[in-house]
């Protein structure tokens, strides 16, 4: 989760994934010692989001448009809407860490960017562990999951994943606030200024976001890869949908893990008086990388899809090019009838009458 949004004047600097270890240390005072860190960052960011709002729209219109409706396509379509909303809002925060975190959106979108970011990031999670069980109970139950699996269903239980994402992601829209750096200054920064309800959320998403989601999706791979050596046959025939999910999931776990450790990482910072210039700016570079991976996932997902599954890759080509053919087809020229060649028609008409 998208969870730094810690006041300046406490120990992460301006509540943004981009900020610094503060609390007496000089390089809070003197925020462009380590300007690459923000830059690298800021370059990856932006290429995440055209990858990933392309990518995902891509998705979107094969899984929602093109292809046949199937439980698997349901899963897949969710993500990919999850992916592409989470995307399309990272050139605020991009735009916010370019201004030295200074917010210049307003108060509404202020709430708005952190909910939406929030919201989504947990629906990703969650419709991770959905895929995970469904494919569990697949290899474990196939005849109950033959009888009982379908697009309604399946699309019900993805309306459940968004309910509780907005649910959880409310708390975002009710504490993040605007706040100015001090008076004299025109700074604005969007962030939760309560440290202590800060803390309480951290912990909260941490374990409903994190800990449990990862717990049930170990588990329903450890159960998956068990029953699937002792049936060669059931391994056969769940191959490359497993291998394609397996993919995701792993790529979700490398990209999200470092973010999260990082995250409550910062809880035992913050009960610490840090001066050491050193433990900063090791902190800023390895949560620079982390932020890095925690963007690009929504943008490598497409990536898999195409790559991994050559029924997904032949839907695309195929109507990739049915789209640049009928955008380039020349039009063929309509032939208009000559007046005298009527007449002369007719009158032969009238003749063998």
């Amino acid at each position: 989760m998208d969870l730094m949004t810690v006041s300046p004047s406490y120990h992460i600097n301006s509540g943004d994934e981009l900020g610094v270890i503060s609390n007496n240390s000089s390089v809070n005072n003197d925020p462009t010692e380590l300007e690459w860190p923000r830059t690298v960052s800021l370059i990856v960011c932006s290429l995440a989001f055209v990858l990933g709002v392309l990518g995902n729209g891509v998705v979107i219109w094969v899984t929602g448009f093109k292809m046949k409706k199937t439980v698997n396509s349901v899963w897949f379509l969710n993500l990919a809407v999850a992916d592409f909303l989470f995307t399309a809002f990272v050139p605020l925060r991009v735009t916010e860490a370019a201004m030295n975190y200074h917010w210049p959106f307003g108060y509404f979108m202020c709430k708005m960017n952190y909910t939406i970011i929030n919201l989504n990031g947990i629906a990703i999670t969650y419709m991770l562990v959905v895929i995970s069980v469904d494919r569990c109970v697949s290899v474990v139950k196939p005849v109950w999951a033959q009888n009982h699996r379908n697009v309604r269903r399946a699309s019900y239980v993805s309306l459940c994943v968004w309910a509780l994402s907005l649910i959880l992601g409310s708390p975002f829209f009710v504490f993040v606030e605007t706040i100015p750096l001090n008076p004299s200054t025109k700074v604005i920064f969007c962030e939760i200024s309560d440290v202590t309800r800060l803390q309480d959320i951290i912990l909260t998403y941490f374990f409903l976001g994190f800990v449990i989601p990862f717990t049930v999706i170990v588990s329903c791979y450890a159960v998956i890869i068990h029953r699937l050596r002792r049936n060669r046959t059931l391994a056969n025939k769940s191959s490359r949908t497993f291998k394609i999910i397996a993919a995701i999931i792993i790529t979700f776990f490398i990209c999200w893990t470092p973010f999260q450790i990082m995250t409550f990482f910062y809880l035992l910072v913050r009960k610490t008086d840090y001066t050491n210039e050193t433990v900063g700016y090791i902190f800023i570079i390895i949560y620079s990388i982390a932020l890095i991976l925690f963007f690009l996932n929504s943008c490598i997902n497409p990536l898999l899809y195409v790559f991994m599954s050559p029924d997904f890759k032949d839907v695309v080509r195929k109507s990739i090019l049915k789209v640049l053919e009928n955008a380039f087809q020349e039009e063929e020229p309509r032939s208009y009838p000559n007046p005298e060649d009527t007449i002369q028609s007719k009158k032969s008409s009238d003749t063998e009458v």
